[in-house]
């Protein structure tokens, strides 16, 4: 007895085809949070374009990636952790929550910063009381989208990635890089000392685990795999043009800017741009915070009762992952280098992702007709193993210097 569902749905009109786009779109709201605008923004400021090739290639990957996870939920009904929980014995399936739990404090340390960060710049908010404000936000879209329905939360990440994309492309009618340099952004190289650590802080923020979690389960509702392709596609154009777009500004307005915190962004921005700018850019911050953490929450949420058949109360787990935030805001952390290393934990565990999505995936008994094909399997196994390798070459330079 296989795990796939027995038949496709029948074909439907345009207009319902049209109908079933969304589920990408809140899954992209995690491509495009603080961590990547503080990850590729840095990026540009200390490498120009040089980088920028690690971005597309990024996002390359992550299309398929996240069909993968659209197309396992849409096809066996089921979510990704609560496939790898029928499959591994206890002691695994602990160990393998556990280390989503921590990916998901990572995520929600980039999302509650970069908001408290926005409200403090703005409107002067204390930090640590920013920080509870954005966990409380967070918490009430997903309130909001019970009630609602799930049409709320798409229109909400919609609207939310036309805001982040219109900042950076209202600061890019500013102060652009030469084309050459976009051109040359696209060959492969790691320029200097930090450059490592900077891709390997862009791939964890593009390539996003709990993203892939939370796809799985967004696209239960609907079997049409085509549906799933078009949403996917869209979305990723969306999300990838944005985040070159953040490399691309941090290359043309802040180059060789120094300085490790919001605040010397922002008055970058302002100081070579112009005030408009530095609006511009925290008020993509500040939304990027507040949607984001949402989807964070929704993906603890799908993890914990997908692996360990149990659900904790929303107030008790926003308590438990924003927690580590407000203390490090509290502390007087670093807030940009905080970002990049939770970056950098998304990056090392990313793998545990892929690994089971490609094996699920690839499995005739559980997929049944909708499984991947050799050319899929080849394109994921070189992605794994790609990922694998960058994460044992950061480490390698941390530890071995």
């Amino acid at each position: 007895m296989t795990t796939a569902r027995l038949a496709p749905s029948p074909p439907r009109s345009r207009r319902s085809s049209v109908r079933l786009l969304g589920p990408a779109f809140v899954a992209a709201i995690a491509y495009v949070d603080p961590g990547n605008l503080v990850t590729n923004v840095t990026a540009g400021a200390e490498f120009g374009t040089a980088l920028l090739w690690v971005v597309v290639l990024a996002t390359l990957v992550a299309g398929p990636v996240q069909y993968l996870a659209a197309k396992l939920g849409a096809t066996t009904g089921l979510t990704l952790p609560q496939l790898v929980a029928k499959r591994c014995s206890t002691p695994w399936r602990v160990a393998y929550w556990l280390q989503a739990e921590a990916v998901a404090i990572a995520t929600d340390v980039a999302e509650v910063i970069g908001a408290a960060f926005a409200m403090y710049l703005l409107f002067g908010v204390p930090l640590p009381v920013g920080g509870v404000v954005a966990a409380v936000v967070g918490g009430a879209m997903l309130a909001a989208g019970d009630r609602l329905g799930e049409r709320f939360l798409q229109g909400v990440a919609l609207v939310s990635l036309c805001a982040i994309g219109g900042a950076f492309l209202f600061c890019l009618t500013y102060r652009t890089p030469p084309l050459h340099a976009l051109g040359t952004g696209m060959v492969p190289t790691l320029p200097g000392d930090g450059a490592l650590y900077l891709a390997a802080g862009i791939v964890g923020a593009t390539i996003m685990p709990h993203a892939i979690h939370v796809h799985s389960a967004l696209a239960q509702t609907h079997q049409r795999l085509r549906a799933h392709r078009a949403d996917v596609f869209l979305a990723m154009l969306f999300a990838g043009s944005i985040n070159a777009a953040m490399v691309v500004v941090g290359a043309g307005a802040l180059n060789g800017l120094s300085g490790d915190d919001f605040g010397d962004i922002a008055r970058g921005l302002s100081e070579r741009v112009g005030g408009a700018a530095q609006t511009a850019f925290l008020v993509a911050l500040l939304v990027s915070g507040l949607t984001s953490t949402a989807v964070g929450t929704q993906s603890g949420e799908v993890v914990m009762s997908g692996l360990m058949r149990r659900r904790m109360p929303r107030s008790l787990r926003r308590l438990i992952t924003v927690a580590p935030a407000v203390a490090l805001l509290a502390a007087g952390v670093s807030p940009v280098g905080a970002l990049i290393m939770s970056q950098v934990v998304l990056a090392i565990g990313l793998p545990l992702v892929l690994i089971p999505l490609g094996l699920l995936t690839s499995s005739r008994r559980v997929m049944g007709e909708h499984v991947n094909s050799l050319a899929v399997k080849a394109g994921l196994g070189a992605a794994i193993a790609a990922v694998t390798l960058l994460d044992a070459a950061l480490l390698l330079e941390q530890f071995f210097p």
